[in-house]
C-alpha cells in the first residue's frame, strides 16, 4: 500500500509533488501523453473493450429459484413482451408500471385496478421485489446508511443524506459490489470488485430507501420530495457498469413512475473518458469528476485510473460533455489530503485546469477509516485553498462530513459483512 506523506518515489532530488518546488516544474503545462485516446475510432474501440470487461462481471438473472421473474428493472418494452408471453394484452405493462414505480406496490393483490384473477396470474409468474435490508443505521446527524443484500447473497451500501436546511436530501447509490479502481484514499476501493449490479438492484436501492421513509406514491412535479436527488457516488465506478446504470436511470426518469428529473441525478466518475461522451449524449444527467489531484504524476499514484485516461484527456471530455452549462455545472470533487494535494500551488493549478469550464469544486475533507495512511488537511489550509478557487470565480464549498459515526461519509463505504469476514480471518 502506498504510504503518505512519506512517498516511496520521493528522494532528495525529487520533492513531494504537492510542494511548490515541484509545482514550478510540472504545473505550468501538463504535457500530453503519447498514447492519447482522442480519436473517435480509438474511443469506440475502447468502449468495446470496456463493455467486454463489464460482461465478465455481469449480475445474475433477476429471477427467483422457482422461476418467477422480477419485474423491477425491466423497461416498458420488456414488460409488454412478458405480458404477451403469458397471453395478456400489452396495455397491462402500463398498469404494472404505474403500480410498481408510482405507487411503490410490491404485492399484486394491492394493485386494485387489476382484477383478482389477473392478480393471481401475475403472482404465479412474477414478483416485484426489493433488496433485503441487512442493516439500517441512522447517524446522529440523521444520515441513514443501508446495507442491502441481493438475491445471490452479495451486498452493497446505500446512504441517504438529508439536507440540513430543507425537507429534502440525496440518495447515494452504489453501482457495483466492490470497486476496481483502488484509489488509495478510499475505503471502498480496498474491497475488490465482485460484480456489477443489475438494473433491478440499482433501482431497488432507491425504492427501498423510499420504503424506509414512506414516500409513496411518487410526489407530483409540484410537490416537494424528501428523497429529492440521486447521486451515483456509492460503491463502484458507474461508467464501468454503464449499460445497467443507464437502464436504471431511464426507469427512474420515466415521467409516469418515479419521475425524477435528469437535473436531479448526478453521476460521479473517476474519469472513464470513452464512456463520458456516451453518458452525456444518451442520459444528459449531471456529471461529477473525482479529480483529487492536478498533476498526472500525483494522480497516477492516488487515482490509478489516471494512468489510462490522464488529466488532459479527462478535462477535454468535460469540455465535450453536452449537459454542461452555466446552470448545470460540472462538479469537480477534490479530497483534501494533508501535505499531498492541498497546497496553494495546487489550488492555482486547479483553477487553471477548469478555467474555461462551467464548473464548481467540492472540497471534501478526508474522512479517516481504519487502516488509512492519510490525514485530513488542516482547517487553515482548507480555507486558503478554497479562497484561491473562489477568488477565481468558482464556487468551492467545503463539504461537511456526514454520517462519520456510521462510516457513511465520502470514501468510507465498505460492506459490513466484508469487514466482518476480514476481521474473522485468523492471522497467517
Amino acid at each position: 500500500m502506498l504510504l503518505f506523506p512519506t512517498f516511496p518515489w520521493k528522494s532528495a532530488s525529487a520533492p513531494c509533488y504537492g510542494s511548490a518546488a515541484m509545482t514550478a516544474v510540472i504545473h505550468p503545462d501538463i504535457r500530453p501523453r503519447i498514447n492519447s485516446v482522442a480519436s473517435d475510432d480509438l474511443n469506440a474501440a475502447e468502449r468495446e473493450r470496456i463493455h467486454a470487461k463489464s460482461a465478465l462481471f455481469a449480475p445474475p438473472e433477476a429471477r427467483l429459484a422457482d422461476g418467477r421473474r422480477d419485474l423491477v428493472g425491466l423497461s416498458r418494452e420488456e414488460l409488454a413482451t412478458l405480458m404477451t408471453e403469458i397471453g395478456e394484452k400489452p396495455f397491462r405493462a402500463k398498469q404494472l408500471w404505474h403500480w410498481i414505480y408510482h405507487q411503490g406496490a410490491t404485492d399484486f393483490s394491492a394493485m386494485t385496478t387489476i382484477a383478482k384473477p389477473m392478480q393471481a396470474k401475475l403472482a404465479e409468474h412474477f414478483v416485484v421485489s426489493r433488496p433485503t435490508t441487512a442493516t439500517e443505521q441512522t447517524s446522529v446527524d440523521e444520515t441513514r446508511k443501508f446495507l442491502f443484500r441481493f438475491r445471490d447473497g452479495q451486498e452493497a451500501e446505500t446512504v441517504y443524506i438529508p439536507d440540513r436546511r430543507e425537507d429534502r436530501g440525496a440518495v447515494c447509490i452504489s453501482s457495483q459490489v466492490g470497486c476496481t479502481l483502488s484509489c488509495t484514499f478510499c475505503h471502498t476501493g480496498t474491497q475488490k470488485l465482485v460484480r456489477n449490479l443489475g438494473p433491478a438492484e440499482i433501482v431497488g436501492q432507491f425504492m427501498a430507501a423510499r420504503d424506509s421513509y414512506g414516500e409513496w406514491p411518487s410526489p407530483s412535479a409540484d410537490m416537494p420530495r424528501y428523497l429529492s436527488t440521486i447521486v451515483l457516488m456509492g460503491m463502484g465506478e458507474p461508467l464501468y457498469n454503464y449499460e445497467n446504470v443507464a437502464k436504471a436511470m431511464r426507469i427512474i426518469m420515466d415521467g409516469e413512475g418515479i419521475a425524477l428529473s435528469r437535473r436531479r441525478i448526478t453521476l460521479s466518475t473517476s474519469g472513464v473518458v470513452p464512456m463520458m461522451d456516451r453518458c452525456g449524449d444518451e442520459l444528459g444527467i449531471n456529471l461529477a469528476i473525482s479529480l483529487h489531484a492536478v498533476t498526472n504524476e500525483l494522480r497516477d499514484q492516488i487515482v490509478p485510473l489516471n494512468r489510462k485516461y490522464p488529466i488532459e484527456e479527462l478535462i477535454a471530455a468535460c469540455r465535450r460533455y453536452p449537459a454542461a452549462s452555466n446552470s448545470r455545472r460540472i462538479t469537480f470533487e477534490y479530497i483534501m489530503l494533508r501535505g499531498v494535494n492541498d497546497s496553494e500551488a495546487d489550488a492555482r493549478e486547479l483553477v487553471r485546469l477548469i478555467r474555461d469550464l462551467p464548473a464548481k469544486v467540492n472540497l471534501i475533507p478526508f474522512n479517516p477509516w481504519p487502516g488509512s495512511d492519510f490525514q485530513p488537511s488542516t482547517r487553515q489550509q482548507l480555507a486558503k485553498f478554497a479562497n484561491i478557487v473562489m477568488d477565481a470565480g468558482f464556487a468551492s464549498p467545503i463539504r461537511t462530513p456526514r454520517g462519520q459515526d456510521i462510516l457513511a461519509a465520502c470514501g468510507q463505504l465498505k460492506t459490513e459483512s466484508e469487514r466482518q469476514r476480514r476481521s474473522a480471518t485468523p492471522e497467517a
